[in-house]
């Protein structure tokens, strides 16, 4: 690419906006688009980042003790390349688990998150209930602000 030819296209995709919606609204709701979340698919979530955290602590350990052990081979044969691999083994195993961690965190959260959501409506509807023990409807509510 010559000099001109990345001059031109710099200039041009600085013109260019990314992840901008249309001025005239947008959006999946196409108006009011407040945040609704079912426990449904909170668990759904939660059992996938379960499930991947597993999946990665099984198949993301296979080469891990073949590796370490033709690390110290190479490195014990006089070749430079044994400590490269070891530096290489061992950054697997912080990444790997990293993410398993990670993956732990989201599955934990999304339960924590499910459970507290399900203790908080209950208590709310408890909670909303006259002198006479009734539970308080929206209408109700709105007779005794009149």
């Amino acid at each position: 690419m010559a000099w001109d030819e990345w001059e031109q296209a710099k200039s041009s995709s600085a013109q260019t906006r990314l992840n901008q919606l249309p001025a005239e609204g947008g959006g999946s709701g196409g108006g009011n688009s407040d945040l609704t979340v079912h426990d449904d698919e909170l668990g759904k979530l939660g059992d996938m980042a379960r499930s991947l955290r597993e999946q990665l602590s099984t198949d993301g350990d296979h080469a891990r003790v073949a590796t370490f052990e033709a690390s110290n081979e190479l490195f014990n044969g006089g070749l430079d390349i044994g400590a490269g691999l070891l530096e290489v083994h061992d950054a697997w195993s912080t990444k790997l688990a990293t993410l398993k961690e990670a993956c732990g965190h989201i599955s934990n959260h999304l339960d924590y998150s499910s459970s507290t959501h399900a203790k908080q409506e209950k208590k709310i509807v408890l909670g909303m209930q006259g002198a006479d023990g009734k539970t308080m409807s929206i209408s109700r509510i709105y007779d005794q602000i009149k």
